[in-house]
């Protein structure tokens, strides 16, 4: 629900002749508004597939088949992070072993100070002994950290 108001908000607001169509070129500031750094290839892709071009009216309907399916990836972007901060009492922007000691013992989970140490340590790309927000969203995406987010951009 709140993710169609988000989306309709986004496409209203290039909308601006209330006709219920945005032109395609607006599309890519469209999908920034609603979190999306979209390239303009990849856009041109996504009309295509649909059976539209660089210069064709989108209608709303479109809009929201298009973004459909990169919202998932945004919604578990956001629940993620939002979970990082919980694990950040500390708001220093980075996890250190404290406080995945404290979410371990809150969550009953019996690790030794070894295994905290190790996940830190392979978690850790930077070597600043803490777990950033990057770090943490690629470990929880239970991708290997040496890796790039290949489903961005």
């Amino acid at each position: 629900e709140d993710q169609r108001d988000e989306l309709r908000e986004a496409f209203n607001l290039f909308d601006t002749e209330h006709s219920g169509m945005v032109d395609a070129r607006e599309l890519k500031a469209a999908m920034l508004a609603v979190g999306f750094d979209v390239p303009k290839p990849k856009i041109s892709n996504m009309l295509r597939t649909m059976g539209l071009n660089d210069h064709s009216q989108v209608r709303y309907e479109q809009f929201a088949e298009m973004m459909a399916v990169r919202m998932p990836e945004k919604e578990s972007r956001e629940e993620i992070h939002r979970i990082f901060q919980l694990f950040d009492e500390d708001g220093t922007g980075k996890l250190n072993f404290r406080n995945l000691k404290r979410v371990a013992l809150e969550i009953g989970e019996t690790l030794t100070d070894e295994d905290l140490r190790d996940m830190v340590d392979e978690t850790d790309r930077d070597g600043d002994g803490l777990i950033g927000p990057e770090e943490f969203y690629l470990v929880m995406r239970r991708k290997d950290p040496g890796e790039p987010d290949s489903d961005e951009g």
